[in-house]
């Protein structure tokens, strides 16, 4: 991977980049996905943003390796602190998990005034976002699973909404616009799951019976068979 090359997940993240969009990446790493951007002509001007001090040099680097410093602004901060409120169009936070994410976001929240659209690519716990979206008064607009190296992806895109839409536990466990689209990631991720969760059935059978694993098993029961509807 590199400036002229994103892997699948982060060239998918980069496809919900409106062009012209003036972007902030956090946790930009190497800073492949802005200068890739920007190399594209999608995005007008980016920022990086980096907490880590390695990833914080490899990103200026790598920005002023392509001639790229007057559009691209490499920043050292945790999360959102490195953008000011009104600065971007839209915020990008991919390769973490869900529930960083979200804490990313909570504590910036002032920081999103006048941000468009988050585009956001958890590694695991899809829902704990969606769930936080919900809350805070951002839509979905689109979502996609994909499968890269033996691991799924999901990619969230949401944009400020008048009225929030009331999403059911499965439709914020699953995604309401992946469970229209039903992809083979979709299938092949979710069978994993379903393996996962009925090994540990398994075990909650195997261990000694009482009313905290009786809810436990009835709770995973029903989960099991939830998205196994899902699956048919």
């Amino acid at each position: 991977m590199n400036v002229d090359k994103l892997s699948k997940r982060l060239e998918t993240v980069v496809s919900y980049i409106d062009k012209g969009m003036s972007i902030a990446d956090i946790g930009s790493d190497h800073a492949y996905l802005p200068c890739y951007a920007v190399k594209k002509g999608i995005v007008s001007r980016a920022i990086a943003g980096e907490v880590v001090e390695g990833p914080y040099q490899s990103a200026r680097k790598q920005v002023a390796s392509v001639g790229l410093n007057d559009i691209i602004d490499v920043r050292k901060g945790n999360g959102l602190a490195v953008i000011e409120a009104g600065e971007v169009d839209a915020i990008v936070i991919a390769g973490m998990g869900g529930t960083l994410i979200t804490d990313i976001l909570e504590a910036g929240k002032e920081k999103l005034q006048g941000v468009k659209r988050l585009i956001l690519q958890p590694n695991i716990a899809a829902d704990v976002i969606r769930n936080w979206l919900v809350r805070n008064g951002w839509q979905l607009v689109d979502e996609e699973i994909l499968e890269e190296d033996g691991k799924f992806y999901e990619v969230l895109v949401a944009e400020r909404g008048e009225v929030t839409p009331s999403y059911s536990v499965k439709e914020l466990m699953l995604g309401p616009f992946i469970l229209k689209k039903k992809n083979e990631a979709f299938y092949y991720k979710w069978q994993q799951e379903i393996e996962q969760w009925e090994h540990i059935l398994q075990e909650l059978n195997k261990a000694e019976q009482n009313e905290k694993v009786h809810y436990k098993k009835e709770s995973l029961l029903n989960v099991i068979n939830m998205v196994k509807g899902e699956l048919k």
